[in-house]
Protein backbone atom coordinates (compact mmCIF):
# COMPACT_ATOMS: atom_id res chain seq x y z
CA UNK A 1 0.00 0.00 0.00
CA UNK A 2 2.81 2.42 1.19
CA UNK A 3 4.51 2.11 -2.69
CA UNK A 4 1.09 2.59 -4.28
CA UNK A 5 1.03 6.21 -2.54
CA UNK A 6 4.26 7.07 -3.55
CA UNK A 7 3.98 6.09 -6.38
CA UNK A 8 0.84 8.77 -6.50
CA UNK A 9 2.99 11.45 -5.53
CA UNK A 10 1.85 11.17 -1.58
CA UNK A 11 4.95 12.18 0.75
CA UNK A 12 7.23 13.35 -2.09
CA UNK A 13 8.02 16.77 -1.12
CA UNK A 14 9.53 17.84 1.50
CA UNK A 15 8.60 20.62 4.08
CA UNK A 16 11.41 21.89 5.89
CA UNK A 17 12.23 24.59 8.22
CA UNK A 18 11.38 27.90 7.67
CA UNK A 19 12.18 31.75 8.88
CA UNK A 20 11.35 31.18 12.74
CA UNK A 21 10.23 28.02 14.62
CA UNK A 22 7.18 27.81 17.11
CA UNK A 23 6.82 25.45 19.24
CA UNK A 24 3.27 23.60 20.85
CA UNK A 25 3.08 21.06 23.42
CA UNK A 26 -0.33 19.72 23.47
CA UNK A 27 -2.12 18.29 26.40
CA UNK A 28 0.72 16.90 28.55
CA UNK A 29 -1.51 17.45 31.52
CA UNK A 30 -1.50 14.84 34.44
CA UNK A 31 -4.41 13.24 33.68
CA UNK A 32 -1.89 11.66 30.61
CA UNK A 33 1.44 11.78 32.34
CA UNK A 34 0.81 10.72 35.87
CA UNK A 35 0.18 6.82 36.15
CA UNK A 36 -2.49 7.31 39.00
CA UNK A 37 -5.08 8.66 36.59
CA UNK A 38 -7.14 6.68 34.04
CA UNK A 39 -5.61 7.82 31.30
CA UNK A 40 -1.96 8.79 32.59
CA UNK A 41 1.73 7.31 32.22
CA UNK A 42 1.61 5.56 28.69
CA UNK A 43 5.29 4.70 27.71
CA UNK A 44 4.81 6.60 24.61
CA UNK A 45 4.07 9.15 26.20
CA UNK A 46 6.11 9.55 28.86
CA UNK A 47 9.05 9.30 26.28
CA UNK A 48 7.67 12.23 24.33
CA UNK A 49 7.08 13.78 27.59
CA UNK A 50 10.90 13.55 28.21
CA UNK A 51 12.35 14.61 24.92
CA UNK A 52 9.67 17.48 25.04
CA UNK A 53 11.47 18.48 28.13
CA UNK A 54 14.88 18.66 26.86
CA UNK A 55 13.42 20.06 23.30
CA UNK A 56 12.05 22.72 25.51
CA UNK A 57 15.08 23.75 27.63
CA UNK A 58 17.29 24.03 24.42
CA UNK A 59 14.14 26.59 22.66
CA UNK A 60 13.56 28.78 25.59
CA UNK A 61 16.59 30.62 25.62
CA UNK A 62 17.35 30.91 22.04
CA UNK A 63 13.42 32.83 22.30
CA UNK A 64 11.33 30.11 20.43
CA UNK A 65 7.77 31.28 21.25
CA UNK A 66 6.07 27.74 23.09
CA UNK A 67 2.51 27.49 23.50
CA UNK A 68 1.12 24.73 25.82
CA UNK A 69 -2.38 23.31 26.22
CA UNK A 70 -4.51 21.41 28.89
CA UNK A 71 -7.96 20.04 28.04
CA UNK A 72 -10.56 20.52 30.91
CA UNK A 73 -14.27 22.23 30.87
CA UNK A 74 -16.48 23.54 33.81
CA UNK A 75 -19.20 20.07 33.60
CA UNK A 76 -20.25 17.55 31.12
CA UNK A 77 -22.53 20.34 29.36
CA UNK A 78 -19.56 22.38 28.12
CA UNK A 79 -17.87 19.16 27.08
CA UNK A 80 -18.39 18.03 23.40
CA UNK A 81 -19.80 14.47 22.97
CA UNK A 82 -16.48 12.32 24.52
CA UNK A 83 -16.70 8.73 23.77
CA UNK A 84 -14.29 7.95 26.63
CA UNK A 85 -15.94 7.61 30.17
CA UNK A 86 -12.36 8.87 31.65
CA UNK A 87 -12.39 12.35 30.14
CA UNK A 88 -15.76 13.10 31.09
CA UNK A 89 -15.14 11.95 34.72
CA UNK A 90 -11.69 13.92 35.08
CA UNK A 91 -10.96 16.45 32.86
CA UNK A 92 -13.01 18.72 34.80
CA UNK A 93 -11.65 22.66 36.14
CA UNK A 94 -11.78 20.93 39.60
CA UNK A 95 -10.16 17.77 39.04
CA UNK A 96 -6.23 17.74 39.72
CA UNK A 97 -5.47 16.04 36.44
CA UNK A 98 -5.89 18.99 34.13
CA UNK A 99 -2.74 20.93 35.74
CA UNK A 100 -0.33 21.19 33.43
CA UNK A 101 2.96 18.72 33.92
CA UNK A 102 5.60 21.25 35.71
CA UNK A 103 8.70 19.52 33.26
CA UNK A 104 6.91 20.95 30.15
CA UNK A 105 5.32 24.01 31.88
CA UNK A 106 7.23 27.82 32.27
CA UNK A 107 4.37 30.29 33.32
CA UNK A 108 6.49 33.41 32.62
CA UNK A 109 7.21 32.01 29.30
CA UNK A 110 5.21 30.05 27.49
CA UNK A 111 1.15 31.33 26.44
CA UNK A 112 -1.07 28.57 28.20
CA UNK A 113 -4.24 27.78 27.04
CA UNK A 114 -7.11 25.48 27.39
CA UNK A 115 -8.26 23.81 24.62
CA UNK A 116 -11.70 22.46 24.04
CA UNK A 117 -11.50 20.66 21.06
CA UNK A 118 -8.46 17.95 19.66
CA UNK A 119 -6.45 20.77 18.31
CA UNK A 120 -4.61 23.45 20.21
CA UNK A 121 -5.58 26.39 17.32
CA UNK A 122 -9.04 25.37 17.58
CA UNK A 123 -10.59 28.54 18.91
CA UNK A 124 -7.73 29.52 21.45
CA UNK A 125 -5.80 32.10 20.82
CA UNK A 126 -2.36 30.01 19.77
CA UNK A 127 -2.46 31.47 15.80
CA UNK A 128 -2.90 34.68 16.76
CA UNK A 129 0.05 34.68 18.79
CA UNK A 130 2.08 33.08 16.62
CA UNK A 131 1.26 35.38 13.92
CA UNK A 132 2.30 38.41 15.95
CA UNK A 133 5.48 36.94 16.99
CA UNK A 134 6.06 35.89 12.55
CA UNK A 135 6.45 31.95 13.12
CA UNK A 136 6.09 30.24 10.16
CA UNK A 137 7.40 26.82 11.22
CA UNK A 138 5.27 24.89 13.82
CA UNK A 139 7.16 22.29 15.65
CA UNK A 140 4.01 19.55 17.25
CA UNK A 141 4.82 18.24 20.53
CA UNK A 142 2.30 16.22 22.77
CA UNK A 143 -0.17 13.45 22.97
CA UNK A 144 -2.03 11.87 21.78
CA UNK A 145 -0.75 11.11 18.24
CA UNK A 146 -3.62 9.78 16.87
CA UNK A 147 -5.98 12.44 18.52
CA UNK A 148 -5.13 15.97 19.54
CA UNK A 149 -1.80 15.13 17.55
CA UNK A 150 -3.34 14.47 14.55
CA UNK A 151 -5.88 17.21 14.42
CA UNK A 152 -3.13 19.89 15.73
CA UNK A 153 -1.14 18.98 12.88
CA UNK A 154 -3.90 19.59 10.22
CA UNK A 155 -4.98 22.38 11.46
CA UNK A 156 -1.21 23.81 11.68
CA UNK A 157 -1.20 22.82 7.73
CA UNK A 158 -4.78 24.48 7.59
CA UNK A 159 -2.93 27.62 8.84
CA UNK A 160 -0.33 27.54 6.21
CA UNK A 161 2.29 27.13 8.67
CA UNK A 162 5.67 24.67 7.69
CA UNK A 163 4.72 21.67 10.30
CA UNK A 164 7.28 19.50 11.48
CA UNK A 165 6.54 16.37 14.22
CA UNK A 166 9.39 14.95 15.67
CA UNK A 167 8.37 11.36 16.22
CA UNK A 168 10.25 10.72 19.90
CA UNK A 169 8.17 14.24 21.48
CA UNK A 170 4.61 13.07 20.40
CA UNK A 171 3.13 9.91 21.96
CA UNK A 172 -0.29 7.68 22.09
CA UNK A 173 -1.78 4.74 24.16
CA UNK A 174 -0.56 1.86 21.62
CA UNK A 175 2.19 2.07 19.29
CA UNK A 176 0.50 1.05 16.44
CA UNK A 177 -2.23 4.09 16.21
CA UNK A 178 0.86 6.37 16.83
CA UNK A 179 3.15 4.71 14.27
CA UNK A 180 0.18 4.83 11.86
CA UNK A 181 -1.18 8.46 12.18
CA UNK A 182 2.41 10.08 11.56
CA UNK A 183 2.90 7.72 8.66
CA UNK A 184 -0.75 8.94 7.20
CA UNK A 185 0.04 12.45 8.16
CA UNK A 186 3.76 12.59 6.78
CA UNK A 187 2.19 11.85 3.27
CA UNK A 188 -0.13 14.62 3.40
CA UNK A 189 0.50 17.42 5.31
CA UNK A 190 3.86 17.48 7.59
CA UNK A 191 7.37 16.54 8.27
CA UNK A 192 8.14 13.21 10.64
CA UNK A 193 11.44 14.36 12.20
CA UNK A 194 13.18 13.61 15.46
CA UNK A 195 14.03 15.28 18.75
CA UNK A 196 17.35 15.34 17.69
CA UNK A 197 17.06 16.93 14.26
CA UNK A 198 14.65 19.60 15.41
CA UNK A 199 17.11 20.63 18.09
CA UNK A 200 20.04 20.76 15.43
CA UNK A 201 17.57 23.38 13.68
CA UNK A 202 16.25 25.18 16.10
CA UNK A 203 20.61 25.20 17.44
CA UNK A 204 21.09 26.93 13.80
CA UNK A 205 18.24 29.11 13.79
CA UNK A 206 19.10 30.69 17.18
CA UNK A 207 23.10 30.73 15.94
CA UNK A 208 22.25 32.68 12.78
CA UNK A 209 19.84 34.90 14.51
CA UNK A 210 21.62 35.93 16.95
CA UNK A 211 24.17 37.71 14.65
Amino acid sequence: MSDDYARRSYGDTAIGFGDKPGIVVVDFQLGFTDPQYPLGGAPLVMRALLNTERLLKAARPLGVPVAVCNTTYMNEREMPYWKISAVRQTFLHSHPSVVLDPRIYEADYDLAVTKKGPSIFFQTGVADYFAKERVDTVIVTGCNTSGCIRATSIDSFSHRYRTLVPEDCVGDIEEGPHRDNLRDIGRRYVDVTDCATVLAQITDWGRRNAR
